[in-house]
């Protein structure tokens, strides 16, 4: 088995990955970017990066070719009401989103991450070697070379190899979702996201989006969030009810089809694993960063893999406790009461459409507007004072209130339940190399 020996390894070269990589490179570091796919390749996505991600780009000067420009953004409910969310730039990120199809721009990070002196690896990873001291000394590929590094960063996505050939992936503790998209022909002039009924007054559980796109081609999809049950669901017959839906409503034209449809699986809201163990770091998706009210997952992902790449860099053997602790710092406040969030409005369909239904009201939209697109979208922590940006702080603060209250009651239902049988472990565990207290306010707990 060939060996090669790197400061860093990073599995995965989408956003948070190439990002972590290009960090690593341009520094200096020894760094490994390895990814299963050839490209450039195409990705499931509504290809839509939010402000924190256009401000990573603009911070680290990487230009990406063609991006065209998103920012308000058109909130429909269930009453076909629609609100409409302003973009407000902050203190640390941009005043718009940018729009750029996924095979075009992963690609450019790669390519960027690779010219500032990565090593690109085109191989599955299939097995790390893992020391006495819980540390990972190398991740094997599938082309049976082995990778040593001081550190490893998962970026490889929702279900992470890394993070389960690590022992850090709990399924059963992640907040699952699963989405699909298509292009289609249109002129979107506002990014469209549409919060249906799956009946009368009984919100369907998930949501449709229609984005700009390149040359004239629109992302049209559509997910679900799932709790934490992760099943197989068929959204073919649900996107093709949507196109209906958007031709009807004059934002498609009549008869347009989308083309081939691809999907993938979303871990939301932090959950279902720890940030760090011992010298692996998630980072992206891997980590569970998605956004659970809305889905955003691309400007999290490059925040976190930027973070990673920092924490390595500054604590080269011990990264772990710098990297959690700068990703609560960032994310900390809003995640674990988003999710608790979506879970209670997946329970309650009833009052989840009627509040929709109310947030798109022509007197109420008026007035909540700018509050609902702060904290929907993530984006109190560096909202410059304003009206908007101290009620969407007051919002926040109340859903990590009931966050606190939803994780001590599970904890006592935990609490309660008998220990599993001796031999009948759920799978390996390890110690996280972080506080306690930290990984707790980044989950939730």
């Amino acid at each position: 088995m060939t060996g090669e020996r790197f400061d860093a390894v990073v599995v995965g070269a989408g956003p948070a990955g190439s990002i972590a990589a290009l960090v690593l490179a341009r520094a200096g570091a020894r760094v490994a970017l390895v990814d299963k796919a050839s490209f450039p390749r195409d990705k499931a996505c509504g290809d839509l990066v939010g402000p924190r991600g256009v401000q990573v780009l603009a911070e680290l000067g990487v230009h990406v070719p063609d991006a065209g420009q998103g920012a308000d953004l058109l909130a429909v409910g269930p009453s076909g009401r629609a609100s409409k969310l302003p973009a407000f730039p902050g203190r640390d990120y941009a005043g718009h989103g940018v729009v750029m199809p996924r095979l075009d721009f992963d690609n450019a990070l790669r390519e960027a991450a690779v010219a500032a002196g990565a090593t690109p690896v085109q191989a599955r990873v299939t097995a790390v070697d893992a020391g006495g001291d819980g540390k990972i000394r190398a991740v094997i590929a599938s082309d049976g070379r082995r990778l040593a590094a001081d550190a490893v960063i998962g970026a490889d996505g929702a279900l992470s190899p890394v993070a389960r050939l690590a022992g850090m992936l709990d399924p059963g503790t992640a907040l699952w979702g699963f989405a699909i998209r298509a292009y289609l022909p249109a002129e979107v002039p506002l990014p469209l996201l549409v919060l249906l009924d799956a009946k009368p007054w009984r919100i369907y559980p998930g949501y449709g989006w229609l984005f700009p796109g390149a040359d004239g081609q629109a992302n049209v999809g559509i997910g679900v969030g799932m709790g934490t049950t992760r099943r197989q669901v068929a959204l073919r017959d649900d996107l093709a009810r949507f196109c209906a839906l958007l031709a009807a409503r004059g934002d498609i034209r009549p008869g347009v089809r989308p083309g081939p449809v691809t999907g993938g699986w979303l871990r939301m809201g932090g959950t279902g694993t720890p940030a760090a163990a011992g010298n692996v770091l998630l980072v992206g998706d891997a980590a569970g960063l998605i956004n659970p009210l809305q889905g955003e997952g691309i400007a999290p992902a490059m925040v976190s893999g930027r973070l990673a790449a920092e924490a390595v860099l500054a604590h080269p053997a011990d990264p772990g406790p710098a990297y959690t602790e700068a990703l609560a710092d960032v994310f900390g406040r809003y995640l674990p009461g988003a999710a608790a969030l979506q879970a209670a409005l997946l329970r309650r369909p009833a009052a989840a459409s009627a509040g929709v239904r109310l947030l798109t009201a022509p007197v109420v939209r008026r007035l909540v507007a700018g509050t609902w697109s702060l904290y929907w979208n993530g984006l109190v922590e560096g909202a410059q004072p304003r009206p908007s940006a101290w009620s969407a702080g007051m919002v926040q603060r109340a859903a990590g209130l009931f966050a606190g209250r939803a994780g001590r009651t599970g904890r006592r239902v935990a609490a309660a339940r008998p220990d599993p049988p001796a031999g009948n472990s759920a799978g390996p565990t390890r110690s996280t190399g972080v506080r306690p207290e930290v990984n707790a306010r980044l989950r939730g707990r």
